[in-house]
């Protein structure tokens, strides 16, 4: 599956920010979704996931209650919806798939996209 994403950006501290991750190359519906991230000079986060319909999510600690992942089937299209972003957040983000669903350990999925900046100013 080719995996691609959008819009990240510069943004100040409490602002809000949504990325999209577009799906191709196999039935989309059909597989969950993940987002991890990687600040400068850090490994990769886990940051939240979604199952093939979109009723369970799953999310780190650092961002619940603050981000919101949903998925459109018929667009082929993730969404992370940001909010109160805070420096910290400041990461590449990377949108990922091809993995068990539970099992969310960066060796776990098999597709990622080429990552998005997201800088979130002080």
């Amino acid at each position: 599956v080719q995996l691609v994403e959008s819009g990240g950006g510069l943004v100040q501290a409490g602002d809000s920010l949504r990325l999209s991750c577009a799906a191709s190359g196999r039935t989309f519906r059909s597989f969950p979704m993940g987002w991890f991230r990687q600040a400068p000079g850090k490994g990769r986060e886990f940051v939240a996931a979604i199952n093939w319909s979109g009723l369970s999510t799953y999310y780190a600690d650092s961002v619940k209650g603050r981000f919101t992942l949903s998925r459109d089937n018929a667009k082929n299209t993730v969404y992370l919806q940001m909010n109160s972003l805070k420096p910290e957040d400041t990461a590449v983000y990377y949108c990922a798939a091809d993995f068990p669903w539970g099992y969310f350990e960066e060796a776990n999925f098999g597709s990622w996209g080429q990552g998005t900046q997201v800088t979130v100013s002080s």
